[in-house]
């Protein structure tokens, strides 16, 4: 299986560039590409224009962008179907047509199409009688490290609009319909107006019809005409290992209802992973802290350490270790979700003050501090001990 490249990469671009960058580049690369003007092989060309533009609609979107640099192409799989990306995932037609205007004859092939419709079979205008996509829903699931550790599967409960089962979401009690006679069956309302000389016209979608051209007879009880009705799904959300909070996991087809007879919107289902008693999270890796008392700390000593899957590790103590100094526990940490191994665990010593001291122990205390002297002077800041 070939590797997918960096987004990057297939730009020319660095991690740091800015939107406009990244925007010229595939004004750039597009022309380059575009199988009309190539020269190379045409499919080759049209699977290097689609790979710019698969780069494109990650690294121009700040939300796929941040997953993508958080998690690799592992981040950005939810957005795209199960065999990856293709042209229904794409989002920007708006900005592409926009870097397009240039082209001169590339803006427009053929009877109205876009430059899209020669090759991929694709137009980004819509009518406004064509079945559209129902609006996508947004899910905040907080589930704990443990899940997000492991991977998991949770079940949610999603009020959601869904396709009217009485009358499968035609709205018609009988299926039959006549003419709109606001519209006169196009969908649209024309208005204008004269200023002067010049004369405006408006076009908007008509609202009897809603754009459908024509009016239910006998509309469903059940759904009142409207085609769909609210109803709870039960959805099952495969958290993968590794998950961290804001990862974005979308579930196809899980939205809301059509409108008019088009596919149901997705539904993106944003993580947070909640606190964890023990251990905090930065990245892959994991921090916690481990009380020690005043003697371990000046004369070393082998302490357990709790870890997040193997139970507890033992941890070697030098003599003379400063309160405050990080030991790090190699590939003890999380799973990174792009399956690159694991994090490391960061073990933080601490120097437990007892709070209450018997009159004995004060004076071995006083006897010790008097023998140091001034041994603060010498002390150093902590630092990052590494360990197996």
């Amino acid at each position: 299986m070939a590797t997918k490249r960096d987004y990057y990469e297939t730009l020319g671009m660095r991690k740091k560039a800015s939107k406009e960058e990244i925007k010229k580049a595939y004004r750039r690369l597009a022309k380059e590409y575009h199988p009309d003007v190539s020269k190379l092989d045409r499919k080759i060309a049209e699977e290097k224009f689609k790979e710019i533009s698969e780069a494109y609609e990650v690294l121009v979107d700040d939300e796929k962008r941040n997953a993508y640099d958080l998690y690799g192409h592992g981040g950005v799989r939810s957005h795209f179907g199960r065999g990856g990306f293709d042209w229904s995932d794409f989002t920007h037609f708006a900005d592409i047509e926009d870097i397009f205007s240039g082209f001169g004859g590339f803006t427009d092939v053929g009877m109205g199409g876009s430059i899209f419709d020669s090759f991929f079979g694709r137009s980004t205008r819509r009518s406004p009688r064509a079945p559209s996509q129902g609006a996508s829903l947004r899910f905040d699931l907080e589930i704990s490290l443990g899940e997000a550790f492991n991977g998991a599967e949770k079940k949610i409960n999603l009020p959601h609009s869904v396709a009217c089962d009485n009358c499968q979401g035609t709205g018609s009690a009988d299926g039959k319909t006549h003419i709109c006679e606001t519209c006169g069956g196009s969908g649209q309302v024309k208005q204008s107006q004269t200023r002067g000389f010049a004369q405006y016209i408006t076009i908007t979608t008509c609202p009897k019809c809603r754009g459908k051209g024509s009016e239910i007879v006998t509309p469903c009880k059940k759904c009142r005409g409207q085609g769909s009705i609210q109803k709870t799904s039960e959805i099952f959300v495969s958290i993968p290992k590794g998950a961290d909070t804001g990862m974005r996991l979308r579930i196809r087809g899980a939205g809301e209802a059509s409108p008019n007879g088009g596919p149901p919107g997705d539904l993106y289902v944003v993580l947070h992973i909640a606190p964890h008693k023990y251990f905090m999270r930065d990245g892959n890796d994991l921090l916690t802290e481990i009380p020690i008392t005043i003697s371990q700390a000046a004369l070393g000593d082998e302490i357990e350490v709790p870890t997040f899957a193997e139970g507890k590790a033992v941890l070697t103590v030098p003599a003379a270790t400063q309160s405050g100094t990080i030991f790090r526990l190699r590939e003890r940490g999380m799973p990174d979700p792009r399956g690159y191994g694991r994090g490391d665990l960061l073990a933080r010593v601490v120097v437990a003050i007892p709070k209450k001291l018997t009159r004995e122990q004060r004076s071995f205390l006083k006897q010790l501090d008097e023998s140091l002297g001034d041994y603060s002077k010498g002390a150093r800041a902590p630092e990052i001990t590494r360990t197996r």
